[in-house]
């Protein structure tokens, strides 16, 4: 490590993020699954998210910190400003962002279907389960906020913030769905853990699906 290097790029790994929404073809996906008729963006919407996206994995907690990628230019090219993000988000109306639901589920089945001898199977209880079989992990996380935003509410743990409930794919750890909700949510609350699983039936690819989790169904 150096505190005094040349030639040294901040954050340089949010290349790698970019350039997979790249060439996976889900900003150009996205691209079109928000496009508005007559509108042409000084910013592609598409981009906007896939940036959105790259900002969060580098650590970013806010809106504002989009700027750490705006400040690689040279490298990254053009990014929104943080008011261009908000009107981006802001213009993702409901049939909208099903339309991005399905645009990440498309392109996630394609790059699992790269994986060379597909998707890693699960052991559950000392049991490796057929390779073909996608396990499905649904549970709830207390998410902590240190100020009284929306929707926050002392939690069971006398912390302050959420309890949003999310499914992830047990094969290969990544989040399918959430939803946000406040601190004082159940964690067994039946009508949220149908509701995570409306929107998980949208990204749903495989025949055989395994629940497991603390969860009424």
């Amino acid at each position: 490590m150096t505190g005094d290097g040349r030639g040294v790029v901040a954050h340089a790994g949010s290349v790698a993020v970019r350039m997979l929404a790249d060439r996976t073809g889900l900003t150009d996906a996205l691209s079109s699954a928000v496009a508005r008729r007559g509108f042409i963006p000084g910013h592609d919407r598409g981009r906007v998210l896939v940036d959105v996206a790259t900002m969060i994995a580098a650590g970013g907690e806010a809106i504002a910190d989009i700027d750490t990628l705006r400040h690689q230019e040279q490298v990254l090219g053009s990014v929104a400003s943080p008011p261009t993000v908000w009107r981006a988000l802001h213009e993702l109306t409901p049939a909208a962002l099903g339309r991005v639901e399905q645009t990440r589920a498309k392109t996630r089945a394609r790059v699992w279907s790269l994986i060379p001898g597909g998707l890693p199977a699960c052991t559950v209880a000392g049991t490796t389960l057929p390779a073909d079989l996608v396990v499905l992990d649904v549970d709830a996380t207390i998410v902590i906020a240190h100020s009284e935003k929306e929707q926050a509410a002392l939690t069971f743990k006398k912390t302050f913030g959420y309890h949003p409930i999310g499914v992830w794919c047990d094969n290969t750890g990544e989040l399918l769905a959430a939803s946000l909700r406040p601190g004082n949510a159940g964690s067994n609350t039946t009508a949220d853990h149908i509701n995570v699983k409306q929107l998980l039936e949208k990204v749903a690819r495989c025949r055989q699906v395994s629940i497991e989790g603390r969860g009424p169904f």
